[in-house]
This record gives structure tokens, C-alpha cells and sequence, in this order.
């Protein structure tokens, strides 16, 4: 892609302005709380204080929106914390120059670094660097600034007060990850109706899993129908695709395929109930034609021998997640929870005790309820600093994009600060403050905010200057002002950045205007000063870039090498069923996913980046990633009839498994030095396989194995 094209679709990516469902709410409680703030430290203590204890409440609020699985009040108190101490430690260096820029790059170092903790801490300490550029230009003394650093931290704790006392759809942001987890199996059984070999893509899964991850605190109170469905979710989903290929279980026409796509239209609607019923923590109301369609007594007589176990096991599994999808207490077990139980299949022995792949319900008298599964641990906040500080250290290497940024933020804002004391206007921090809100890891995102920054603060300052000279408002009306605009930024902050940098803009065109300060210097200066900080931070990316292009080769053969350990885990679980079972299978599922999702996030910074492919173009890249998944795919078909614990061991899938690994751990590193990967001795270890196997549907999955590493050698030959 063109500079000019990447500048184009950057711009344009800027200023979109997207359709989301809001919540107002939400939004009102955020502003409530500033208003609290404001106007407390407005009656006792005047205009600077009140504008300082603003900015804590109001970035203390803005934390709270942020996508974070920890609980908002949490956010909250880390976000005034944090401000509050930036604020004092800045105005102690304050009148130093020197002393302030030292300590403004390490500032801006540090934030830069935390976005390897995830994009939550990035934002809070980016916007906390801002803020203080604006915060330690009000106090006037120490005491004054120990004062103003004491009301910024009160203001997080009134945010994360009113998020205890008022709370809003608690556990909302759990509930819907799960919900989505089962609509996009819903989808899926949907799709294969048509398309019997549809791609899946996990992410869903992998939010609901990251999702499910809570603090002691949070495990105490989780309600009862968050614990089971996700690891459910993860189990349906190779029986709903061993079900659906024609590969390995019905034919591509006739009566067998009809009662297939039957029976995955029935499970996409249960699915879609349970999911319903997860998000909005109410009954699940079961379609009675579907239920009908998983009840027929037909199916053993239309499905043949392993079709009919999948969908045993689809109707099993079904059942499962009605029953933990119910919202009950811990101890108690409603009647009408038991016949969905037992409508769905067959009544339940709890998420982690359905029949073994292969097997048929489980017999009446096992169904009990379900076990309560142990929860995956989330550190607590004080246990995840060394966390945090271990990520940030490990990233401080050559050729880290996090590293990079980290250099490109601090030398921006020192650059653009010091500009901002050398031109002829006032409040300078405006530059340095801009290109620390927009800078981001990668090139899109970083460009994109820029231009809607630019464009938001043009129009934001703009209005509210205009009401200010027109109306004159005094310094109640006009915090009563900057209270909407935060309420505004609040509802429309997820429907684009330009649109919350209109509400932010005249936000602090109010809150310093309280005092009369402000206003004269708004327009001109803090545009032009917004524009220059904009163009220091793009001018800084294309001058010291972190490109992912070059590193799509990296990225993909991390893929490989993880899809081959996943492959070789279910192969060695054929060669010995009592030996190292699941959890072996499951490390290896879930590190291939994540090389997925980290392979299409790159291709998709890729595919914004002025740079010409090096090695692997955008055709090449789009093959290569179709053949790795239809490999996770034919070794996801394995996983779904892995054999039960007792079953005859299969000796020649130890080879199988050792020949996968090694393979591809070589196909990997051909694909980093840019070269061919050959897999003539997995060819000729699947040979054997065939004449060793009489297991059709094992014949059937090594052979797939292969056919998917061969179209990777040639969507890689044709780069």
C-alpha cells in the first residue's frame, strides 16, 4: 500500500462514526459522579481545586469503560491513584525544567511499556501522563499540590464508590462474552447446514475463557450459570464439525445428510436460547421443534455407526448447557430445570462428566447436578504488579514493537513539549498531551487518532468557545456545562474517537473556564498546538517505525509450529488413551488459537502499513492461512472421537505424532528463512498409516493432514 492510499484510509478510519448500542446509564453514572466531585471542591475549596478533582474523576470514569475483565471500582481506584501521584510528582519538578522533562520521559517511557500488560493499563497510563501535563499547572505551592493530588485520587474513589452503590447490569460484560461464545456455535451449526467444512473463528471462545478468569473475590460471587457453558462451548464444537463433514461422517446427499442438517439446526436454535437466556440471567425457553428434532427416536436407524455417536454426543452435550445455562442457586435444583435436562437428550452428570467421545447417554439415574467447576484464577490487582513489571522488562529487547513505542512516546513528548515553551503561546502541554493520547504500538491506530484528535478538538473547541462568548457562563453554569460534554463523551465514547474528542475538547474548554482562564487562548492556540502534536506523533512512526509487514513470516510459522504440537497431541492420545489425557491436548488447542489470533491481527496491521510485502505477499498470506486452518481443522476432527480411558492403544499414532512434531517444527523454520517447507516424511509416515489403520476415519484425517501442508508449500511457492 501507497503512503498516499495508507494516509487516505487512516483518515477515513478516523472519522467514521459507527453504529453502537449505547448505555446511557452507564453514562449517567459517570457523570454523576463528577458532578459530585466538581461541585463539592467548587463550594469549598474554588476553581482550581474543583478542576483539578475533575480531571481524577473524569479519567477515573473513563477507566471504568475501559474492556477489562477486573471489577470497575478497581479500575477506578487504580486510575485516581495513579493520576493523583503523576500530578504531585510533577509539580515537584515542575519549576525545573530540566527536572520536569526528565521526569516527563520516563513518565512517557513507563506508559509506553505497560501496553505489553494489555491495551487497559496502556490507555490508563497514557491518559494519566496527559492529564498531568494539564493538572500541574494549577496548584501554586506544595501543600496546594499535595491538596489538588488528594482531591484527584477522592475523585476515583467517588467513581468507584457509585459503581458499588449504583451498580449496572453487574457481570454484564462476563455474561455477554459467554452469550456470544454459544451464539457463534449457534452460528456455526447454522453455517455447516450448507457448508459442511466452514471455517470457525475462535475468537469468541477465547474472549469467553479470558472472561471466565476471576479474583477470589469475584469466584465467591460469580453467578451460578457463568461456571459451566464456555468449557461446553469448547467441547461441541468438534462434534458439531465431525458431525457436519462428509469426510468423516455422513454423506454429502441424501437422508443421512437431511437428519445431519436437522440436527444442526436444532442445536444452533438450543444454543441461541441458552445463549439468550446467559445474557440477559433469565430461564431458558427451549424451541419445542427442536427439542422434538434432538428427541427423534429415527436417528440410529437413519445415521451410521460414528455419525450416530456424534450426534449422541451432540444431544449429551446439549443437554449440559441448558442445565448450567439456568440461573439457579448453588444447592438447589428447580423441577423445570430437570425436565430440560432431560428434554434436551439425557439428564446431565455436569459439564465435565458426559459420556467419553464415542459413548451414548449416560444412563438416568447418574443425573445429579452439576459440579461447580474450579474457576481459572485472576491475580488481584496488588498480586499483579510484579506481573505487570516482569511483562514490561521482558519487552525491553531489540525488534519489540512495545519497546519501540516506548521510545517513539517519550521522545515525542519531550520533543513537542519543549517546542511548546519555545513558540509564542500559551500552555504549551497542549502538544505533548495531544501526541501522548494518539501514539499508539502500531501505525493505523496511531495515525487514525491523530486525524480524528485533530478533527474532534477543531469542532469541540470551536462550539463550546462559541457558547462561552455568546452566553458568558458563570462558573457554576459552566461546570454544569462541562459535566454534559463528560456525560456526552461517556454515552458516545465507543462510536468513534472523533466524536468523543468533540465532547472532550469542550469539556476543558468548560472546566477552565471556570475561572475565567482559558477561553481567550482556546481557539487558535490549542489547535494549532493539537495539529502540531498530531504530526509529531505520525512524523514519529514513519521516522522510527515498528512494521508488522516484516514480520509476517515470524508470525505464520509460529502458527505452524503450534498447529503441529496441537496435531501431534491428539495423535499420541490414540497411541496411549490411559496415558497423559486431556489437558495435554488442551495446552496444545489453545496455544495453536492463540498463534491463529495472533497471525490475523498481524496480517490486519499489515494490511494498513505503507510497505511493500517483503516475501510473502497479500494472495500468498491469505492461502498460507487458509491451509493452516484447514489443518487445525482435520486434526480437530481426530480430537472429536479421541479414544475413551481403557481403550486398545493404536502403536503406529506414536509415530504419527512424532513425525507431525517434527515436521512442522522444520516447516517452521523453512518458513522463517524464507523458504519451501517439504514434508516427504510425514508423506511417507501417513503412507504407512493407511496400510496400519483400518479406522476410516483416522485414514481419512491423516490424509487431510497432508493435503492441507502441501497447499501451504504452494501458497508459499507462490510468493
Amino acid at each position: 500500500m501507497s503512503w498516499l492510499r495508507a494516509l487516505k484510509e487512516t483518515a477515513r478510519s478516523g472519522l467514521t462514526v459507527e453504529r453502537r448500542r449505547l448505555a446511557p446509564v452507564v453514562a449517567a453514572r459517570g457523570a454523576l459522579g463528577l458532578a459530585l466531585v466538581l461541585g463539592f471542591s467548587l463550594a469549598l475549596f474554588g476553581p482550581a481545586v474543583a478542576a483539578a478533582s475533575a480531571f481524577g474523576a473524569f479519567q477515573a470514569a473513563i477507566a471504568t469503560f475501559q474492556r477489562s475483565w477486573r471489577p470497575r471500582p478497581t479500575l477506578a481506584l487504580a486510575s485516581g491513584g495513579s493520576l493523583a501521584l503523576s500530578t504531585f510528582l510533577g509539580y515537584l519538578t515542575g519549576t525545573h525544567t530540566v527536572l520536569f522533562l526528565a521526569l516527563l520521559v520516563l513518565w512517557t517511557f513507563l506508559s509506553g511499556l505497560a501496553w505489553a500488560a494489555g491495551p487497559t493499563a496502556g490507555i490508563i497510563a497514557s491518559s494519566n501522563v496527559a492529564i498531568m501535563l494539564v493538572t500541574v499547572t494549577l496548584p501554586t505551592s506544595v501543600a496546594t499540590a499535595a491538596g489538588h493530588a488528594a482531591m484527584i485520587f477522592a475523585g476515583g474513589v467517588v467513581q468507584a464508590a457509585l459503581v458499588v452503590l449504583l451498580p449496572v447490569r453487574p457481570w454484564g460484560a462476563q455474561r455477554d462474552a459467554l452469550a456470544d461464545a454459544l451464539a457463534a456455535e449457534a452460528d456455526y451449526a447454522r453455517r455447516l447446514r450448507h457448508d459442511p467444512v466452514a471455517p470457525f473463528d475462535p475468537v469468541p471462545l477465547m474472549t469467553a475463557r479470558s472472561a471466565a478468569a476471576v479474583t477470589p473475590r469475584q469466584a465467591r460471587r460469580r453467578p451460578a450459570e457463568l461456571h459451566g457453558p464456555r468449557r461446553l462451548a469448547e467441547r461441541i464444537r468438534p462434534v458439531l464439525a465431525s458431525l457436519a463433514d462428509p469426510a468423516v461422517g455422513a454423506p454429502a446427499e441424501g437422508p443421512q445428510r437431511d437428519r445431519v442438517r436437522e440436527l444442526l439446526a436444532a442445536a444452533g436454535e438450543i444454543l441461541d436460547a441458552a445463549a439468550r437466556a446467559i445474557r440477559h440471567g433469565e430461564p431458558v425457553r427451549l424451541p419445542p421443534a427442536a427439542v422434538a428434532a434432538l428427541r427423534t427416536p429415527d436417528t440410529g436407524s437413519i445415521l451410521s455407526d460414528r455419525s450416530h455417536r456424534a450426534a449422541l454426543r451432540l444431544s449429551a452435550l446439549l443437554g449440559d448447557v441448558v442445565d448450567t445455562a439456568d440461573p439457579r442457586t448453588e444447592t438447589t435444583e428447580t423441577t423445570e430445570t430437570t425436565e430440560r435436562r432431560t428434554e434436551t437428550g439425557r439428564p446431565s452428570a455436569g459439564p465435565g462428566a458426559g459420556p467419553a467421545p464415542g459413548e451414548g447417554p449416560g444412563p438416568p439415574e447418574a443425573a445429579v447436578l452439576p459440579e461447580r467447576p474450579t474457576p481459572r484464577s485472576r491475580p488481584t490487582l496488588v498480586r499483579l504488579a510484579p506481573l505487570v513489571l516482569a511483562k514490561m522488562r521482558a519487552e525491553v529487547r531489540p525488534g519489540s514493537a512495545i519497546l519501540r513505542h516506548a521510545i517513539r512516546v517519550s521522545a515525542v513528548a519531550a520533543a513537542g513539549y519543549l517546542l511548546g515553551l519555545v513558540l509564542p503561546f500559551g500552555h504549551g502541554y497542549w502538544a505533548p498531551m495531544a501526541s501522548v493520547m494518539v501514539m499508539r504500538p502500531d501505525f493505523s491506530q496511531t495515525y487514525s487518532r491523530s486525524v480524528a484528535r485533530f478533527g474532534g478538538t477543531l469542532v469541540g473547541v470551536g462550539l463550546a468557545t462559541a457558547v462561552v462568548q455568546t452566553a458568558h457562563p458563570g462558573t457554576y453554569l459552566s461546570a454544569a456545562l462541562a459535566v454534559l460534554c463528560a456525560f456526552g463523551m461517556y454515552l458516545l465514547m465507543r462510536t468513534g474517537y472523533a466524536v468523543s474528542q468533540v465532547c472532550v475538547a469542550a469539556y476543558v474548554v468548560f472546566l477552565l473556564g471556570m475561572e475565567g482562564s482559558g477561553v481567550s487562548q482556546t481557539v487558535r492556540d490549542r489547535v494549532l498546538l493539537t495539529l502540531l502534536g498530531g504530526l509529531l506523533a505520525m512524523l514519529s512512526y514513519a521516522v522510527y517505525p515498528a512494521w508488522e509487514t516484516p514480520r509476517l513470516r515470524g508470525r505464520l510459522a509460529d502458527w505452524l509450529a503450534a498447529s503441529g504440537r496441537y496435531a501431534a497431541a491428539v495423535a499420541a492420545r490414540y497411541a496411549a488413551p490411559d496415558g497423559p489425557g486431556s489437558p495435554d491436548v488442551r495446552e496444545a488447542l489453545l496455544s495453536a488459537r492463540a498463534a491463529r489470533v495472533a497471525w490475523h491481527d498481524a496480517l490486519g496491521r499489515a494490511g494498513h502499513e505503507p510497505v511493500r510485502h517483503r516475501g510473502l505477499s497479500h494472495a500468498a498470506a491469505e492461502g498460507a492461512g487458509h491451509a493452516l486452518a484447514e489443518f487445525g481443522r482435520a486434526a480437530m476432527l481426530l480430537e472429536a472421537h479421541l479414544p475413551e480411558r481403557g481403550a486398545p492403544p493404536l502403536p503406529a499414532a506414536a509415530g504419527l505424532a512424532e513425525a507431525l512434531r517434527e515436521a512442522t517444527e522444520r516447516g517452521a523454520k523453512a518458513v522463517r528463512e524464507r523458504g519451501e517447507p517439504a514434508w516427504d516424511d510425514l508423506r511417507e509416515t501417513v503412507a504407512a498409516w493407511d496400510t496400519e489403520v483400518t479406522d476410516p476415519l483416522l485414514r481419512k484425517a491423516g490424509r487431510l493432514l497432508v493435503d492441507a501442508l502441501d497447499d501451504l508449500s504452494a501458497a508459499l511457492a507462490d510468493a
